[in-house]
């Protein structure tokens, strides 16, 4: 008796079930507050199939940032139409990344938050994630700069650079904007184009800004002559 009653239903199905229960929990909790009877309860079944299926608090938790991860990478690249002039490609791959995370706050802050702050093996599975959005910016930005100019003397380091700075921003922008009532995907979105798409599409045109030139003499600390 009390025991919890479940109905039959395909192993995957099932287990898609904990995940989502899994993920609800994490992200609206935490990983260390996070309990697998409340997993368990919210997902229908009992504690010990939660166990039998995913063995453990760790790799239930590892399972969840590889389902969301996956997700959050297909969603960005499935936005983006490669057919598109430089600008638009970018605005709808920042379009599909701030309408992903805001549809799925508890993913967002299981990626963003959770996996992040309690070590290995689960800051990893982010780092991979990241790092192939990071690849996919970085060429998006070089296909851009190849469509403005021919022979662009834009070094690949330097547009992965750009890339992870942009993927950082998003990022931020994105726990921001999950907090913030009233702010939009295409509000977020249309912020980080503004902050950004003047410097690169000078940079893909061909005109990067350059600091000034150093002056020996008027180095922060260095003597006036006079």
């Amino acid at each position: 008796m009390g025991a919890v009653k479940t109905k039959r239903m395909p192993r995957a199905v099932r287990e898609q079930q904990m995940l989502d229960a899994a993920v609800r929990i994490f992200g609206q909790r935490g990983y260390m507050a996070a309990s697998m009877d409340e997993i368990a309860e919210l997902a229908g079944v009992s504690k010990p199939l939660v166990y039998l299926y995913l063995n453990s608090k760790e790799d239930l938790f590892t399972a969840c940032i590889r389902r969301e991860a996956g997700a959050l990478v297909e969603a960005v690249r499935a936005g983006v139409r490669r057919d598109l002039p430089a600008d638009r490609q970018l605005w709808e791959g920042l379009g599909a990344f701030f309408t992903h995370t805001g549809e799925n706050p508890d993913a967002w802050s299981v990626l963003h938050l959770q996996a992040r702050t309690h070590g290995e093996p689960f800051a990893a599975e982010v780092t991979a994630m990241r790092e192939e959005i990071v690849a996919f910016v970085t060429q998006l930005i070089l296909a851009g700069a190849r469509e403005a100019h021919r022979d662009p003397d834009l070094p690949e380091r330097e547009v992965a650079g750009l890339a992870e700075a942009l993927v950082g921003a998003a990022e931020s922008l994105a726990a921001w904007a999950n907090v913030t009532p009233g702010v939009s995907a295409r509000q977020a979105a249309a912020t980080l184009m503004n902050f950004a798409w003047a410097g690169l599409g000078d940079l893909m045109a061909g005109r990067p800004w350059a600091p000034p030139e150093e002056q020996p003499d008027s180095t922060p600390g260095s003597p006036h002559t006079g």
